[in-house]
Parts: structure tokens; C-alpha cells; sequence
């Protein structure tokens, strides 16, 4: 039951700050809401390669631990729904050229982010 609980914190914790970031962005580019779906996908991507190293070498950090901020926190933060509600959108818009470059951007960046979060976390300890 304990691990439900530790999701669900992790969950309503990611969540709010991924609706945080979108309110931020809607302030700035309205326009361009799907901007803060690729700062919090690729930030959480970092943070997954990050905490995915991190709990490697440390066996001693509790399951709950992990519940609570991967699955919970990076899983309630980061959206791959959103992700491709904003690409059909674009597609859909006639801006297939943004499209593209949003779904290259994503994909790529995010590979990178959690790649460069594991390196970051391997070698620095």
C-alpha cells in the first residue's frame, strides 16, 4: 500500500510543477504552449538518467525512493500524451516544418538529456 502512497505523492508533486511550467510559458508564448512540454521532457529526461545512475550506485537507497521520484515525481512531470497531442496539433495546423522539428527536438534532446544525466552522475562519483 505504501508504494501507491509514494507514487501518488511523487505523481500530484511532478504533475503540479509540469502545469506550473505550462502556465510560465502560456505567459510568455502563448502562442507556443508546446515549448514547455519540450523543457519538461527534456529536464526530465536529464533527471531520469540522473536518478537511474545515481540509485545504480547507490543499493543502499530505499525502494520507496526510487517509487517516489521516478516513477512518481518523473512520471507525473514529464508527458508523452501531450507530446503527441502537440505534434498532431501542429500537423494539423499546416505547420509541418514545426512539427517535425518538435517531434526531432523531443526525441533527440530527451536521448541526449538522459544520456548526458546517467554520464554526468557516473563520472562525477
Amino acid at each position: 500500500m505504501m508504494n501507491f502512497v509514494m507514487v501518488a505523492l511523487g505523481g500530484a508533486l511532478g504533475s503540479v510543477l509540469r502545469y506550473s511550467a505550462g502556465f510560465g510559458v502560456a505567459h510568455i508564448w502563448p502562442q507556443h504552449l508546446y515549448i514547455a512540454t519540450v523543457l519538461v521532457n527534456i529536464l526530465g529526461c536529464f533527471l531520469i538518467g540522473c536518478a537511474f545512475s545515481w540509485f545504480l550506485l547507490r543499493p543502499d537507497v530505499s525502494g520507496m525512493t526510487t517509487l517516489l521520484l521516478m516513477t512518481g515525481f518523473l512520471g507525473g512531470f514529464t508527458t508523452f500524451s501531450t507530446f503527441s497531442l502537440d505534434a498532431l496539433r501542429l500537423l494539423n495546423d499546416g505547420q509541418p516544418v514545426q512539427a517535425l522539428l518538435y517531434m526531432g527536438v523531443t526525441l533527440v534532446g530527451g536521448l541526449l538529456a538522459t544520456w548526458l544525466g546517467m554520464a554526468l552522475i557516473k563520472f562525477s562519483l
